[in-house]
């Protein structure tokens, strides 16, 4: 089953790549994966998109508090939380393909962020599922290049992670 693992760490070199070897050395794999810093510039919010049995979640996550620069580890799916993704695609927009564009990017309401001889670029923004179902929909030739961020989330309501 899908999981959205959430954690503040401390915003310093090297913090990402031991939660990255954690993962790595104990043969959990990582979906997605987003990091920035938080309001506080000395802390860094990193979300981490995993699979796993509840048992092998729970493991994740005892390791992960474990980790010096780790200050607090939350598991969004254990309530309620909103999740999004951003994609860019490059879309062929010749005159066969540039009103099909624009009416998939309305339908899916995305934006074409660029105009380029031959090309729209599309910004879209949901969940991983709206974005999967956009791609579909378009035909695979049109598609030049496509960017996604992974997921992040933040739980619902009083699910706050702060210190």
């Amino acid at each position: 089953m899908k999981h959205i693992v959430s954690l503040l760490m401390e915003n310093e070199a090297g913090g990402l790549s031991r939660v990255a070897g954690l993962f790595s050395s104990r043969g959990y794999n990582i979906e997605s994966l987003t990091v920035a810093a938080t309001e506080d510039p000395t802390m860094s919010r990193m979300t981490i998109v995993t699979s796993g049995s509840d048992e092998v979640i729970e493991q994740i996550i005892k390791q992960l508090n474990k980790l010096i620069d780790v200050i607090k580890v939350l598991d969004l799916n254990d309530g309620k939380y909103i999740e999004r993704e951003l994609m860019l695609v490059k879309v062929k927009a010749t005159t066969p393909h540039r009103e099909e564009m624009k009416r998939m990017c309305d339908i899916f309401r995305g934006r074409i962020i660029d105009v380029a001889y031959g090309s729209f670029t599309i910004e879209l923004t949901g969940s991983g599922t709206k974005l999967d179902a956009f791609i579909e929909s378009l035909d695979k030739t049109a598609i030049l290049e496509t960017v996604r961020t992974g997921a992040s989330g933040i739980g619902r309501g009083d699910r706050i992670l702060k210190i």
